[in-house]
């Protein structure tokens, strides 16, 4: 990673403590990480992201503030129920759809598999909220009580032991695989890495808007890659093979902490337009040594959020009309 630099200290905070690590470890941590990620890209299923709509994602964010957890906890439960619902689906057809060759077998298997889905969807977004919660070890925990009066609350009447069953078949559907990385600990890592480097960067405000920015991005995840997408092909009408082929920028998460950051020191950058452009790419330049990925790369990624924040509301007011609503208020009661 050539040359590193450890920035001054910063003082204390309540906030994530930088420089604070051997660069021994950041790089074996940026190795695993940029390994893991390019792992996931090349198993990437053709359903990925289909389980990472607005509305499912805003129901685990408003749902993990309910409950006090931390930020990572929001991310990973997101992604957990992602690959978890994904696995069930392949799952289900296989078994089903090995036994009926015939269309109108097939569609009745499709439509049980739909109805299953359907009937037990919340009662697994829950459990990997719960399992996500477990695995951050210095924050509240959601207990099956807890579980059990939300449940409750949307007029669902499952016991403890259906609830643990749940859990149960989470982790038996990913094998037990569940501590993945998150965008967030991308974002993290590279932060360091850039301190560690001598990029002297506001370590606690940038940090708090690079959330901010990834819950934003989570969000209005459609809209912001849609705009990419068009970007990159130079076209307002991608085909579907395009489409098909964008799905591995979509899903990856080293490019989307590297977005995600040289978008928040663009914000936060003071001076003048010049000196804000100049110290922008002069961080596009230590985030592209860093990571392999393109400054072109970078800065559309960068150009697509800030017109999606231009054109709507900035992060936080995204996100604070997102707090203003309750999760029962995303999910209705069951019938």
């Amino acid at each position: 990673m050539g040359s590193q630099v450890p920035v001054p200290g910063r003082g204390r905070d309540s906030g994530p403590v930088f420089s604070g690590v051997a660069a021994e470890v950041i790089e074996d941590t940026l190795m695993h990480l940029a390994t893991e990620n390019e792992q996931y890209l090349s198993e990437l299923p053709e359903q990925a992201g289909l389980f990472k709509e607005t509305r499912i994602v805003e129901f685990i964010f408003l749902l993990s503030e309910k409950w006090h957890l931390d930020q990572s906890t929001r991310y990973q439960a997101v992604e957990l129920l992602e690959r978890f619902m994904i696995k069930q689906v392949e799952q289900m057809c296989d078994g089903r759809g090995s036994t009926k060759g015939r269309e109108q077998g097939q569609r009745s298997s499709w439509s049980s598999v739909r109805d299953h889905i359907t009937n037990t969807f919340v009662l697994r977004l829950v459990s990997c909220v719960q399992l996500a919660s477990k695995l951050s070890l210095h924050y509240s925990r959601v207990t099956s009580d807890t579980a059990l009066t939300f449940l409750q609350s949307l007029k669902y009447s499952y016991t403890k032991q259906e609830l643990l069953e749940s859990e149960l078949a989470v982790l038996n559907t990913l094998h037990f695989h569940i501590n993945v990385s998150t965008p967030l600990a991308y974002v993290e890592l590279l932060l360091e890495v850039l301190g560690y480097n001598g990029c002297l960067l506001p370590a606690k405000p940038l940090h708090q808007l690079c959330v901010q920015l990834l819950d934003f991005c989570y969000l209005t995840r459609e809209t912001i890659y849609d705009t990419l997408l068009k970007t990159a092909i130079e076209n307002s009408t991608p085909s579907k093979l395009q489409i098909a082929k964008f799905l591995t920028v979509k899903e990856d998460f080293m490019l989307l902490a590297v977005g995600v950051i040289s978008t928040g020191v663009f914000i936060l950058s003071p001076g003048h337009w010049e000196q804000v452009f100049f110290y922008f790419l002069q961080v596009v330049e230590h985030l592209n040594c860093i990571t392999g990925i393109t400054p072109q790369s970078i800065l559309e990624f960068s150009y697509a959020v800030v017109r999606r924040i231009v054109g709507s509301t900035t992060p936080e007011q995204h996100r604070g009309n997102c707090g203003t609503r309750s999760p029962e208020d995303r999910i209705p009661p069951q019938k």
